[in-house]
């Protein structure tokens, strides 16, 4: 009976602390593009904004695996929600100046990668083998709820304005990152497991000859590239077709919530399809629905086309997860966690620029066709992946 309320404390925790640390960031990057606007930047600098934040999972994301499999997930969430509190006074304190933006962007972007690190290493220390579809998809799912619930949260903090009140947004920020401070001190680490790896760079050779690990990280990357190149060129397609933006938020909410769903769900789905099986459709199915978003056709049918590829967008992120936790070695899952998201951000950054290069003379459906097109070559690869039980 104790034991049961202890995981389900613990568990609770650690979803109320993944949904912080995203609302935290969500709020925080477009409030950084707010803020350069207010200082009249030129367009050009709102990527060096952006480069800010995704600059330190690329170069810190190993050294944090091998630190939250050395130290504990615990030392690793306390750094990285401290991080994203010293994010929030940098950007209250300096945010009206160009490099006080920066500099809180590498902050903003070092305190995600330590919580987020902390707690995917969590999940797949502590989760029964066999549940880790089920706890990765929870996971997951209430990364999503905060990922939502962040830019809501600009409108209620900064009113209607066309440039909400930063300010007043990075004091409340700041105060939710206080909050994340005190989850971090609650969670409960798993057992260290350390004395049975025999070096750092060992570690990580040992986790690059895991069997199927290359097809795991591009699947991951490319799945991840795909959300994020339908958040820029929906509207973008949207606009060309004359669609309000009202409508495409709209399209872009039900591909968030069945996003949600599919993950919700997720353990459940692996038990009944077959966690290979389940990937390779999802992606495929996903990958299909995006090359048929761009032709003409009624507004319903539109939103069916996003709600099935929403669903099978949802997958990928949370069974690759699931995949790494069950294949790496006990005391190797935090730099297995770490190697797939330098993977994730070098596919957002590389594919999305590759994919506009490719289609620059087709507009936002001949983007969307190049990255349907990937992702259906990743889908296929995923048959090689060892993920059925």
């Amino acid at each position: 009976m104790s034991d049961g309320w202890h995981r389900r404390h613990r568990t609770a925790l650690l979803l109320a602390h993944s949904m912080g640390t995203q609302v935290v960031t969500f709020v925080l990057r477009p409030t950084m593009s707010y803020g350069a606007i207010e200082l009249h930047v030129p367009a050009a600098w709102l990527g060096v904004l952006g480069a800010s934040f995704a600059i330190a999972p690329l170069l810190l994301a190993i050294p944090a695996g091998q630190a939250a499999d050395r130290y504990g997930e615990r030392r690793m969430a306390v750094a990285g929600a401290i991080l994203l509190t010293a994010a929030c006074a940098a950007f209250l304190a300096f945010g009206h100046t160009i490099p006080g933006l920066i500099a809180g962007g590498v902050l903003l972007g070092t305190g995600h990668l330590g919580c987020v690190i902390a707690q995917q290493a969590l999940v797949a220390n502590v989760t029964a083998p066999g549940r880790y579809d089920t706890a990765f998809g929870h996971y997951t799912f209430a990364a999503s709820l905060g990922q939502a619930a962040g830019p809501v949260l600009i409108t209620v903090f900064g009113g209607a304005l066309a440039i909400p009140d930063t300010g007043r947004i990075y004091l409340w920020t700041c105060g939710l990152a206080a909050v994340l401070v005190v989850l971090s001190t609650l969670l409960t680490g798993s057992p260290r497991t350390t004395a049975q790896v025999k070096g750092d760079a060992a570690g990580v050779r040992s986790l690059l000859r895991l069997p199927g690990l290359a097809h795991a990280l591009v699947t991951s990357c490319v799945v991840l590239a795909a959300v994020d190149i339908t958040l820029v060129y929906l509207p973008a397609l949207g606009t060309e077709q004359g669609l309000a933006s009202g409508v495409v938020g709209a399209l872009l909410a039900i591909r968030g919530v069945a996003s949600m769903g599919s993950r919700f769900f997720l353990g459940r789905l692996s038990r009944t399809f077959g966690r290979r099986r389940l990937l390779v459709a999802s992606t495929v199915a996903a990958a299909l629905a995006m090359v048929v978003t761009p032709l003409p056709m009624p507004l319903w049918l539109l939103a069916c086309v996003l709600l099935v590829m929403g669903f099978g967008l949802g997958v990928g992120q949370p069974m690759t997860m699931s995949w790494l936790a069950e294949s790496a070695p006990a005391g190797l899952r935090g730099r297995a966690m770490s190697l797939r998201l330098v993977g994730n951000r070098t596919g957002q950054i590389l594919i999305p620029g590759a994919a506009g290069l490719v289609a620059a003379g087709a507009g936002a459906a001949g983007v969307l066709l190049i990255t349907a097109l990937g992702l259906g070559w990743a889908g296929v690869a995923a048959r090689r992946l060892p993920v059925d039980t």
